[in-house]
């Protein structure tokens, strides 16, 4: 896939569809997001500022969580406007205070060509920080699911653990995940799209089923690895 030319136009990401590929400057040096972690899920997120205190507590929540994502096969990279020696400074600086190594890399977008391809800047809010965005993308640099906090509202941690379960289990085992749905509770079969299999989902007795187009299902421990 080829680099994406980017000037100061934000480019509009949509679901299912390929994230536009880049070359970046990291804290772990130079990656292509297209060859870097290839058969792994990324959880690419920005934050405002380096040194600023939101921003240094999601940093170790992310750090903290580290081996939780690796468990589900989810490498993390972070990414803000500020440069890679103020990051260097940064994250030095929260293993000293905090006692917490950040080993995933951080991207220094100064020229905000990344930023503005993800539509991490939202000028109503400021023209040159990033908002606090999270992309997920699956191991084929798919966007799966995307989600934008304020710049003085810190992430949900668990809502971001929720959303990769989700996704994985939806994928290995084709099946949906209702509202407040966390790992091991029941999925959602996809309702028929017929008349006759509309018939015989109601009158079925393998499933859950409300009524022909809501039936749920509880998936043996076979069906619940996490990290596909």
């Amino acid at each position: 896939m080829s680099t994406i030319s980017v000037e100061t136009t934000t480019v509009h990401l949509e679901l299912n569809a390929t994230v536009p590929d880049f070359e970046a400057q990291t804290t772990a040096g130079a990656i292509r997001l297209s060859e870097w972690e290839r058969s792994k899920w990324v959880i690419l997120f920005s934050h405002p500022a380096d040194f600023t205190p939101v921003c240094t507590t999601e940093l170790i929540e992310f750090a903290k969580r580290q081996n939780e994502f690796k468990q589900k096969n989810v490498a993390l990279l972070g990414c803000s406007v500020d440069s890679i020696y103020s990051h260097i400074a940064w994250l030095r600086n929260i293993e000293d205070k905090f006692n917490v190594k950040i080993d995933f890399p951080v991207i220094a977008d100064l020229d905000q060509k990344i930023s503005r391809l993800y539509g991490m800047i939202h000028e109503s809010t400021s023209n040159t920080s990033t908002a606090r965005c999270v992309f997920f993308i699956d191991p084929k640099r798919i966007l799966r699911a995307m989600i934008y906090y304020p710049m003085n509202v810190g992430r949900n941690f668990d809502e971001i653990m929720r959303v990769v379960d989700a996704l994985q289990m939806a994928d290995t085992n084709k099946v949906a995940c209702p509202a407040n749905w966390t790992f091991g509770k029941d999925v959602i079969i996809p309702a028929p799209v017929t008349m006759s299999d509309a018939q015989l989902r109601a009158d079925g007795k393998d499933y859950q089923v409300t009524d022909w187009y809501f039936a749920m299902k509880k998936l043996p421990e076979t069906h619940l690895s996490k990290g596909d």
